[in-house]
């Protein structure tokens, strides 16, 4: 009998032990902000006369980050992004004008930039957490959409030794366009319901729509004319989150 009381004793407290295992294993669904740095990449990245080079510069991002978990530890996660790019600088203007003055055997470029890269970004997916301890680490493959608020505009200004000036229009965008991408997150549990984390999320996008005004026909075929510019970017993010 003594025997036996043991062995459901051991069965009871293993069941109890096995059940909060499973308990602890499952995550909570959480929303959070985030802030950090936002890099170019790609021809977003490039600093050259080629079409679609963005002379895009790291910078700022923030936003709002969140998961909720639907099975176990299968969530279904989105962010909402801010990031800041750049502006078109003189040593990044002069590039282009040389470029034009070679191919075109112009004369004279001058080339004049304002505006900055703002763009917003929206993106959600499928999203799995890993537990161990007080860490989480989340994984998410995500599809949405890239936002322009604006791209640098350019007055691109031909002169020669032949020919009148002639004036060319980069307008700046406001287009919007599909984006995929994916993120890696370490979350640490420092409280009850709230987590400090480290977050990288991929974004690729083929790129916005960019018009153009002016006396585009002289532009031979390869000449720089941008009507779209892709946009790439991997965010390295610091967040802060609580639970749900």
């Amino acid at each position: 009998m003594k025997k036996t009381f043991t062995l459901l004793s051991i069965i009871s407290l293993f069941s109890f032990y096995a059940k909060a295992q499973d308990i602890k294993e499952y995550v909570k669904s959480y929303m959070g902000l985030t802030a950090g740095l936002s890099s170019p990449l790609g021809d977003f990245a490039r600093y050259d006369y080629a079409n679609g080079s963005g002379f895009a510069k790291r910078g700022a991002t923030v936003g709002l980050d969140g998961a909720v978990y639907v099975y176990k530890n299968l969530a279904i996660g989105g962010m909402f992004t801010f990031q800041d790019q750049g502006e078109l600088t003189t040593n990044n203007a002069q590039t282009l004008a040389d470029g034009y003055n070679s191919q075109l055997n112009k004369y004279a470029t001058l080339v004049q930039g304002v505006n900055r890269y703002h763009n917003y970004n929206f993106m959600i997916g499928p999203q799995y957490s890993f537990t161990r301890g007080k860490f989480i680490l989340d994984l998410r493959a995500s599809a949405g959409i890239v936002k322009s608020a604006s791209t640098p505009a350019l007055t691109i200004i031909f002169d020669s030794s032949t020919s009148s000036e002639k004036t060319i229009n980069q307008l700046s965008s406001t287009g919007t366009a599909l984006a995929y991408g994916g993120s890696a997150g370490l979350r640490w549990t420092f409280a009850e319901g709230w987590d400090l984390g480290l977050k990288a999320n991929y974004i690729d996008s083929k790129g916005v729509k960019v018009k153009n005004t002016g006396d585009t026909d002289q532009l031979i075929n390869g000449s720089r004319l941008v009507t779209k510019q892709p946009i790439t970017v991997l965010q390295t993010n610091l967040e802060i989150s609580f639970n749900f």
